[in-house]
């Protein structure tokens, strides 16, 4: 649920013909997951509380108020929930960590993506594709080059504003968490990454998106889970008044989960996810893979070290913007500037440092609609 804006990768320092294949990245995966035991919605909304329609980009004008400022940011003055800034330094950090994730994953998209998004014979009904929370629009900007025939829509809380969106490419701004009824049976694809900070019913969203897809249609999430993790992939833990102490890297993502909560936003969705896709009856041929991605990275050695210096790199960037994008919502949360400031110092060094290894855990999940609610 990020605002929206799309740059070039130009500045994405990593060969585009190679690929990387490392255990320091992906460490799991499964497929083919299913169940029938639960129904196909488990969650009620009242339909009262949602808007007829979402707002068009098109109706948006100079007297609307799309933006707040706090803590020297620019964010959003749609939801308060979200509370990550929506200003172009955030839209500039999410476009190189697009360029990161492609990278890491080996391709832009799901392996269903292509098949699902073919082109239908002529006089067929035309392909769609629905990306939530759209972040920068990176993600769907390269599906509506990448897929001209396709009618791609992305959905977030402030309008994209490239200057060279496609025209098979629609801004709608909206908040999700107000329900997606409005676009029952509509789409063929729908995605979202890292958006939970700001979905207060991770479950029900899931639920609903499921209605969303067409039958034979692809669902493709990704999140983390708002923890930090040591060398051997266990959670740092912090109790909250606890010393102030390293490791840094974990003591500041626990300050974010907690403000994050606090802020309504949906803490435990990553670890939920397969759960709740595989438990929902409209689903099949369910898929997960998790990414152990390196926020404070080992020392690189190997044939591969030259290759995985390019991402850290790229990624140390990511990260230390990071810190920066979540500093309103720290503060925010009664954490004094003093002690912020002092964990983000002392962060971006452990990075520099590489002492103490700490990853974050990206948990992805795709699933395709059953042609048959049999």
């Amino acid at each position: 649920m990020f605002s929206s804006r799309s740059y070039s990768h130009s500045n994405f320092a990593m060969d585009s013909d190679s690929d990387v294949e490392s255990d320091d990245f992906s460490i799991a995966s499964g497929s083919m997951v299913t169940s029938s035991k639960s129904t196909a919605t488990s969650h009620t909304m009242d339909q009262s509380m949602r808007s007829a329609s979402p707002v068009s980009v098109v109706s948006i004008d100079s007297t609307m108020q799309l933006f707040k400022r706090a803590y020297g940011r620019e964010l959003n003055n749609y939801s308060d929930v979200y509370n990550l800034p929506a200003d172009e330094e955030e839209l500039q950090r999410l476009d190189l960590q697009h360029g990161v994730f492609v990278k890491i994953f080996g391709d832009k998209y799901a392996p269903a993506m292509a098949e699902v998004l073919a082109e239908t014979v002529p006089g067929g009904e035309r392909k769609t594709c629905l990306d939530l929370g759209c972040g920068a629009g990176s993600w769907i900007m390269d599906v509506a080059r990448d897929f001209p025939h396709v009618s791609a829509v992305a959905v977030d809380l402030i309008p994209m504003q490239a200057t060279d969106m496609p025209q098979n490419l629609r801004s709608e701004v909206d908040d999700i968490n107000l329900g997606l009824q409005h676009y029952n049976g509509d789409f063929d694809v729908v995605h979202a990454r890292l958006i939970a900070a700001g979905v207060t019913d991770y479950h029900q969203m899931i639920d609903q998106i499921a209605h969303v897809v067409r039958p034979g249609g692809l669902v493709d999430l990704s999140e983390f889970d708002f923890y930090m993790y040591d060398a051997n992939h266990q959670r740092i833990l912090f109790e909250s008044n606890d010393e102030i102490r390293p490791p840094w890297w974990g003591r500041w993502m626990h300050y974010f989960h907690d403000a994050v909560k606090a802020k309504g936003g949906d803490v435990d969705a990553a670890t939920n996810l397969h759960h709740w896709v595989s438990q929902n009856s409209l689903f099949e041929d369910v898929t997960y893979k998790e990414y152990w991605l390196p926020i404070v990275p080992m020392v690189r050695v190997g044939p591969n070290a030259e290759q995985l210096q390019k991402i850290d790199a790229n990624m140390k960037i990511n990260h230390v913007s990071f810190l920066g994008s979540g500093r309103p919502l720290l503060l925010g949360n009664g954490i004094p500037e003093s002690v912020v400031e002092l964990v983000e110092r002392n962060a971006e060094r452990e990075i520099g440092e590489q002492q103490i290894p700490q990853y974050t855990r990206l948990q992805c999940v795709t699933a395709r609609k059953r042609r048959s609610a049999s």
